[in-house]
């Protein structure tokens, strides 16, 4: 029991801290600034979707997948790093502006973006889809398999909530107060970035040092 504890506290804590909620909210808050209440509720509905689908699936086939096609978890983690940083830089430099959408247009957008960049990579990126693989290989039983899944589910319930609460945050800080937040979480997510490069880089380099 205590094990199930230990190891449903490392899931929920890793995924809320690579998913990032609040990191998610600035770009969340600015690509649906332009929607209504319904429309932005169904964006952020489909992109946890999406998100919750895309882990639970790599979850279970990860490690089929790059063992088929010979991608290792270190080589996923620099890909990750270097989209992190990017992200981060025009995060950095409040270039996540605006988009004006025509009403004929809302539904395409809504779909569109609910999926990419959204889901894919800003919830469920490289970083949670390479959690995911290994705290499902490390969950030797099925009742740790349920303490990851029910993991992932919290996560996602506590994205949802924070991305439906969006429309009040707009309100209350106002453009210059998300440009702001903005800054501040690219920062915080290029400082991630570095970490996450170097933590795929540094074996890579060692294997290749050492001529294997």
């Amino acid at each position: 029991m205590t094990e199930l504890i230990a190891f449903g506290v490392l899931s929920f804590t890793t995924f809320f801290t690579i998913i990032n909620p609040l990191g998610v909210m600035p770009i969340f808050m600015t690509m649906t600034s332009d929607l209504d209440k319904e429309s932005r509720k169904a964006t952020a509905k489909k992109a946890i979707l999406a998100s919750f689908v895309t882990i639970i699936l790599f979850a279970f086939t990860g490690q089929i997948l790059f063992k088929f096609f010979g991608i290792s978890v270190n080589s996923f983690r620099v890909v990750g790093g270097i989209i992190f940083f990017l992200m981060g830089m025009d995060m950095l430099q409040a270039r996540l502006g605006k988009v004006k959408v025509q009403e004929s247009e809302i539904k395409t957008y809504v779909n569109d973006i609910s999926i990419t960049p959204l889901a894919i990579p800003m919830i469920c990126g490289p970083g949670a889809i390479t959690n995911a693989i290994v705290l499902m290989e490390d969950a030797g039983s099925v009742e740790m398999q349920a303490v990851l899944i029910g993991a992932i589910v919290l996560v996602m319930g506590i994205t949802l909530t924070i991305l439906l609460s969006a429309g009040k945050i707009i309100k209350l800080l106002g453009q210059t107060g998300n440009n702001v937040l903005m800054r501040l979480m690219g920062l915080i997510i290029m400082v991630i970035a570095i970490e996450f490069f170097l933590s795929g880089f540094k074996p890579i380099f060692q294997d290749i040092i050492a001529g294997r």
